[in-house]
């Protein structure tokens, strides 16, 4: 924090004012560079419809997965990285939640894409999904295991297996 607002300028009390706490200025951080670089491997994926939100989605999920600096994370503060990536009151999760439903809502109105549920419920799933199987769940097995997520997400897309 005290980084944070020498380089702005202000006092940290004022950082704190903003942001409330460390983990809220993390979470802000994470939040809007995830929000540009889900629309960035977007606008690198051909096609529209489900197989363009899959490649999409696949991508994001291998470079999340491949990420130096959030494995760091993790690492070194397991427990305010979950909650700073994956808490639903936090400020990553509905960001990449408003993300994704972007992302598929533009394939709606293009008209390459019917969803199988409602757009942000279809979200909300591919979110959690990846959390389960980027960050959470080395108990079952599952962490990092981005080929199985694909199989998944292809499957909530409705599209076929393989």
């Amino acid at each position: 924090m005290r980084a944070v607002a020498a380089e702005a300028g202000v006092s940290r009390a004022t950082v704190y004012r903003w942001f409330g706490s460390r983990d809220a200025l993390i979470g802000e951080v994470i939040a809007s560079e995830a929000t540009a670089y889900f629309a960035r491997v977007r606008s690198r994926v051909k096609g529209r419809g489900a197989p363009a939100l899959l490649e999409t989605f696949d991508r994001i999920n291998r470079g999340l997965a491949r990420s130096p600096a959030l494995r760091r994370f993790l690492e070194q503060e397991r427990g305010a990285a979950l909650r700073t990536l994956t808490s639903s009151g936090g400020r990553v999760q509905p960001a990449s939640v408003d993300a994704i439903a972007a992302l598929i809502e533009e394939e709606v109105r293009s008209g390459a894409y019917e969803p199988p549920v409602e757009t942000r419920t279809l979200a909300y799933a591919i979110v959690r999904l990846a959390e389960a199987f980027i960050y959470n769940d080395a108990l079952a097995g599952i962490r990092g295991d981005v080929d199985a997520l694909r199989e998944i997400e292809a499957a909530l897309l409705g599209l076929p297996p393989g």
